[in-house]
């Protein structure tokens, strides 16, 4: 017999169910691919891959009002390992920063104690990975250490904070929404509080506007668009114009710069900032749903957008190129231009009821090819966006611009032979939308696209409750090979869920009821008897349900057969020890006795029965008894049937054991109707006796009640101690062998349950209270652990049950269902330590050695003849245990990444920028993409402007550039075009002098002095600067080269900037062609971006290689600290090898050895050498001797030294 401690494995885990109202926007999506969200006060860690629940983190004492993961742009290694770090913020004002793979909280802040409204991480620094920026109500902004809970800087506002946005592009511009509009921050720093109250502005609301009035048709809000007059405006709104507050959200746009939009729950706004203007509208149809969320793209102008019916819809922008051509109206003499987003994907809706109604929604930051909605319910539901190349016949006739695929995949194009794997992410779905003048090259090989959303996992929670729990029958020798840990949850709509607690899974639904479940009680491993009762009637009587289901097939069964109509509604059933017998309690009927597997009728008691108040089933019965009975009658045929002596003994032990096997599989089945006992209390607490033997019942003893005792209201036996409960809180502990009982007053009022341990010898008990539960030891007579509502926890306590031998269950009023210890302490439980039905892909949760060991071996194994993915012949001398999870971590990733992975003609590029998307790896992604754009284009460039592809077809070399959300990064003449498409914009939407003076200032700069010149000469007479106006249109159209006009203006330009005229200054110099000094100005005077952007649009790459050098030194400079942003503007100019020797000073190998492969290949030997070193050196620190050798071999004389400690042999030396 095993001991009662051995189990299976069954962790502490808690079940969660539905949502309440302040969860609905606590939802993130982490860059290492886990979905975090509140329910309740836990903060439920899912995989968004196989929508299991990976951990539930549980220490908020109050709801759950916002969680965000920390960002992983910083370079990792193992001072900076990979790690799952989260904020989690409630309404009492409390933040949490969690190490979530532990199930650790690291740190709790606390300034007030009204729920934060908002919270992010600062990602901007590469020396700080550690600040938290919070909005704590009313108006106060705060930055914490999220390390030490240390506050670094308060500053208040004059308006309550609704929420907050960073610029992508700009950390030091910060926008908060107001209650009564927006405040623009210029100056954010984790270093001080910004200075001023900022620029705050108003919104005049849609509703206001004709924006709103007939939006049926596309060309309808075409025109209505033109007439939206100015959308930002310093002055305070009159009254007739509605509050902010209609206002559901503000975001930035990080596909491009200066970009942001306003969430209506009828409109999408996009405002150009430079301008404070409305150019582009996004407007629902009358007929249409309205808007909840809204969450821009960065890789795309797209839009990721949650309807209130839960449908989730992506617009992609048209290609301006299509604008003029899709109107249905007669032509416009004057097209306008403008951001229209195309409908492109939209999910299925929801059922939205009261109850039941969708929360959220989060997008995938790493590929933004998926959404998660959060249900109400509980529910969450992860669709993926699926790409499908469409067939000639079935391209779109609706006049909306054709999506196409993208030329490159990660990072290098190839063909249509090359091994792809398009859904890997968005950038990678659909390619770049043409921007103005700029048709696609024709000949070129692309393919139309479409876009589907396909529901790729859906992970449900509890119904909310009442609940009635039970768990399964214990593991014993007999059904050891055939135990799951199963509990059944009978809901208030009558189902019955049952759960595998090894996983936590859903095992199945069955809808057995068609009202409240009441109690559940097993008959065997794989079926159960439930109960429930209708609402009475007005004479108090009920329909009773009373139902067998058979687990395997889902059946079930009418357990009365015809009885259960108006009747006095059912209180309890109990079945007997050996599954035999069932007793029916009534309310106000005599007690029924049941045979379960014949499904009859025993016994009616009579209408003079006591009524029944507790009533529990003995485990003493006589089965040994009328086994050895009938095995001894068994063995005397068998031995009749034996022909000769001598075959006796052979036969005898086999026939015996395989009766006894027989006998234990079918002893229900057969005629076998063993003794069973129970006891039961009536009103006045006397206990009585009966037995129960086939279909006759006797009465066999009756003790009088316990004076100490109140009225009795539950029972349980084990063994030789009987417990009782009763209405006052106390409990009687009889030990029937002694023949002594024990009263003990808990001061708990009503005992509503008592239930004893399962395992041999093993005599806990937990008691269930109006306020909480104790677990008893009934051999000492002493209180194990206590949990009392209100003290401890703040939930209600619905009902409990053991759910193994160390291990309870409780199920609360939040909606949950806890497994938990004896101590019941809610406790998290460490991440590698769970039980998954489905392998996860997350390295973050291996040690961190391991985590970086595994990103070697899937980024190069140049000792290998062939790529491989079986970790098991490398010489790693961690012991096995390490070494089985990294196998099990490349069992978890995906076959359609393996393949890529296992492709001999995947690059080495491809590689670093797919690992870096598997890790979730934010500043490798960016590195990566930029530097295979870069690498390949230059290539390109060297051997020719115009390469032929393996399909013949000629390709330019722009026709595939960087992604405009790099800004700055991008090739000079896409930028370009791009800000003149902009400025175009910007010009056809300005509606007042000062709009059109600031697009006059960026044609200057820019270069296009004409359309200027119509700009200034557009000023009327009334206006204050008609003369200034008039004399710089003539200044700019009679601009000579000559010498002593240029000097003049040259002289001007300087004295203006000297004197705080800066924009003005360099505009003038921008006149005069004299744009690289205009650059060297700004950077003077702070304005980097600025002078990046100038550059750009105005110099010759060897004039703007000049002036973004010196923004590197800057942001290289320690004030600064932004080295992953230089890096970045190095490899955009084609300093490859400035970008290794940067690599090589701040030491970052894992991107080193990949640089000095792809970067150095007329560098330095020397530099190349100390890289490959360096990098053996960190390979050797991870314990992955094999790739040390042979990068320190390949590292020459720098090498020997770390090969001599490696033990390798000397010929390795004359690799490399």
């Amino acid at each position: 017999m095993l001991p009662y401690t051995v189990n299976f494995k069954v962790s502490a885990r808690t079940l969660t169910g539905a949502l309440n109202a302040y969860n609905k926007a606590a939802v993130d999506w982490g860059w290492q691919g886990l979905i975090a969200y509140g329910c309740h006060s836990l903060v439920v860690v899912i995989d968004s891959n196989t929508a299991q629940t990976l951990q539930v983190l549980e220490k908020h004492k109050a709801d759950i009002v916002k969680v965000k993961w920390a960002r992983e742009n910083y370079h990792h290694n193992i001072g900076s390992p990979y790690c799952l770090r989260l904020a989690s913020a409630d309404v009492n004002g409390k933040i949490i920063v969690w190490d979530v793979a532990a199930g650790v909280a690291q740190c709790e802040i606390q300034e007030h104690v009204k729920p934060i409204q908002d919270v992010q991480w600062l990602w901007n620094q590469d020396a700080s990975r550690d600040l938290l920026l919070a909005i704590h109500p009313p108006n106060y902004i705060v930055l914490w250490n999220a390390d030490t809970g240390t506050k670094l800087w308060k500053k208040s506002y004059a308006d309550n904070i609704l929420s907050f946005s960073f610029d992508p592009f700009d950390p030091s511009h910060l926008t908060l929404l107001t209650s009564e509009g927006i405040v623009f921050i210029s100056d954010f720093s984790p270093s001080k509080p910004p200075s001023g109250p900022g620029k705050k502005v108003y919104i005049s609301s849609p509703h206001s506007s004709p924006a709103h009035n007939k939006l049926a048709a596309a060309t309808g809000a075409k025109k209505a668009l033109k007439k939206v007059k100015i959308l930002i405006t310093q002055e305070k709104p009159s009254a007739d114009f509605v509050a902010l507050n209609d206002c559901l959200q503000l975001a930035y746009l990080p596909s491009k710069r200066n970009h942001m939009l306003l969430l209506y729950p009828r409109e999408i706004l996009i405002l150009d900032l430079e301008v404070n203007q409305t150019v582009g509208v996004i407007a629902i149809e009358r007929t249409g749903v309205p808007f909840l969320q809204v969450i821009p793209c960065s890789q795309r102008d797209g839009l990721f957008c949650l309807h209130e019916n839960g449908c989730i819809t992506l617009r992609v922008r048209r290609s301006y190129n299509s604008i003029c051509t899709t109107s249905n109206d007669e032509p416009d003499l004057d097209p306008v231009q403008e951001l229209t987003y195309d409908l492109r994907s939209q999910c299925d809706a929801i059922r939205v009821t009261k109850t039941v109604r969708p929360f959220s929604m989060v997008c995938c930051p790493v590929n933004e090819n998926a959404a998660a909605l959060i249900v109400s319910d509980g529910r969450v539901m992860i669709w993926e966006l699926k790409s499908a190349v469409c067939s000639r016949n079935a391209r779109n006739s609706s006049g909306v611009s054709p999506l196409y695929s993208p030329v490159s995949f990660c990072g290098i194009p190839g063909g249509v032979l090359q091994n792809k794997l398009p859904d890997l992410s968005l950038d990678n779905m659909i390619g770049q939308s043409a921007i103005a003048g700029e048709e696609h090259p024709k000949g070129s090989i692309l393919q139309e696209v479409h876009l589907k959303f396909l529901l790729t996992g859906l992970l449900s929670g509890l119904p909310s409750p009442q609940f009635a729990i039970r768990m399964c029958p214990p593991l014993t020798t007999k059904n050891i090979k055939m135990y799951q840990p199963l509990l059944a949850v009978g809901t208030s709509n009558g189902s019955v869920l049952v759960y595998h607690l090894t996983s936590g899974l859903l095992h199945k639904e069955l809808s057995v009821h068609s009202c409240e479940v009441k109690g559940i009680e097993w008959t065997s491993l794989t079926s159960f008897l439930s109960f429930a009762a209708s609402t009475p009637n007005n004479m108090g009587l009920v329909r009773n349900e009373l139902q067998l289901v058979d687990l395997p097939t889902g059946r079930s069964t009418a357990f009365r057969g015809d009885r259960g109509n108006d009747e006095s509604p059912i209180e309890m059933i109990k079945v007997s020890h050996l599954k035999q017998y069932l007793a029916v309690v009534f309310k106000d009927k005599p007690l029924e006795l049941w045979d379960i597997r014949t499904c009859t009728l025993l016994r009616e008691m009579s209408k003079s029965f006591p009524a029944i108040t507790a009533l529990e089933w003995s485990p003493s019965h006589n089965l040994k008894s009328l086994r050895k009975k009938q095995l001894a009658t068994r063995e005397a045929m068998a031995r009749q049937t034996v022909v000769s002596d001598a075959e006796l003994g052979a036969v005898e032990s086999s026939v015996i054991s395989l009766l006894q096997e027989a006998e234990s599989k079918s002893e229900l089945s057969q005629n076998i109707s063993a003794r069973e006992h129970f006891v039961f209390t009536d009103n006045d607490g006397q206990v009585y006796h009966l037995t129960v033997e086939g279909n006759s019942v006797k009465d066999s003893a009756r003790i009088p009640p316990d004076g100490s005792m109140g009225s009795i209201t539950c029972i349980a036996w084990k063994g030789d101690t009987l417990v009782l409960g009763d209405m006052d809180g106390n409990l009687n502990f009889w030990d029937l062998k002694a023949r002594v009982s024990r009263g003990i007053p808990t001061h708990r009022s009503w005992v509503r349950k008592i239930r004893f341990a399962p395992g041999k010898g093993n005599q806990k008990l937990i008691a269930m209270y109006n306020d909480g539960a104790e677990v008893w030891d009934t051999k000492e007579v002493q209180m194990v652990s206590s949990l009392r509502s209100g003290r401890n926890v703040t939930f209600r306590i619905l009902d409990v049950d053991w759910c193994t031998s160390d291990k309870v269950i409780l199920a609360s009023d939040d909606g949950c269902i806890r497994v938990l210890e004896m101590s019941m302490k809610s406790t998290c439980f460490r991440m590698d330590e769970q039980e998954l039905i489905e392998p996860v892909w997350c390295p973050y949760l291996l040690v961190p050695r391991a985590a970086l060991a595994l990103k070697a071996f899937l980024l190069h194994q140049p000792w290998n003849g062939r790529y491989s993915l079986d970790i098991s012949h490398i010489d790693y001398p961690e012991n096995e245990e390490i070494k089985t999870l990294l196998q099990e971590q490349l069992h978890a990733l995906s076959n359609d990444i393996k393949k890529l992975l296992l492709d001999p003609e995947f690059t080495l590029l491809q590689r670093c920028l797919l690992v870096s998307r598997l890790y979730g790896d934010e500043s490798e992604l960016h590195f990566w993409t930029v530097a295979a754009h870069y690498l390949h284009s230059l290539s390109q460039a060297k051997s020719g402007d115009t390469v032929v592809t393996k399909e013949g077809a000629p390709k330019d070399r722009l026709s595939n550039p960087l992604d405009i959300c790099y800004d700055v990064l991008c090739e000079n003449t896409y930028f370009q075009k791009f800000q003149l498409e902009r400025v175009n914009l910007q010009e056809v939407k300005r509606s007042t002098y000062d709009h059109t003076r600031k697009c006059t200032d960026q044609l200057l700069l820019l270069g296009q002095t004409d359309r200027a010149v119509q700009l200034l000469l557009e000023t009327s007479a009334d206006n204050q600067h008609y003369y200034c106006d008039s004399l710089k249109a003539c200044l700019v159209t009679t601009v000579t080269s000559s010498g002593p006009s240029q000097s003049t203006i040259k002289l001007v330009a300087t004295n203006m900037i000297a004197n705080g005229k800066l924009a003005e200054g360099v505009q003038l110099l921008c006149l005069i062609d004299k744009a690289a000094d205009a650059c060297r100005y700004l950077q003077t005077y702070g304005e980097w971006n600025r002078a990046a952007w100038l550059a750009k649009v105005r110099l010759n790459s060897e004039e703007c290689a000049d002036v973004l050098k010196r923004w590197v030194d800057h942001l290289c400079s320690p004030q600064v600290n932004q080295k992953s942003k230089a890096l970045l503007v190095l490899l955009s100019l084609g300093c490859f090898v400035s970008v290794a020797e940067t690599l090589h000073r701040c030491v970052r190998q894992n991107l080193e050895h990949a640089g000095a492969s792809l970067f150095l290949n007329q560098g330095s030997q020397k530099l190349i050498a100390a890289i490959y070193a360096d990098y053996a050196r960190s390979l050797k620190s991870l314990g992955f001797k094999q790739g040390a050798v042979h990068f320190a071999s390949k590292a020459g004389a720098a090498g020997r030294d770390l090969l001599n400690e490696l033990g390798s042999p000397k010929e390795e030396l004359t690799e490399g």
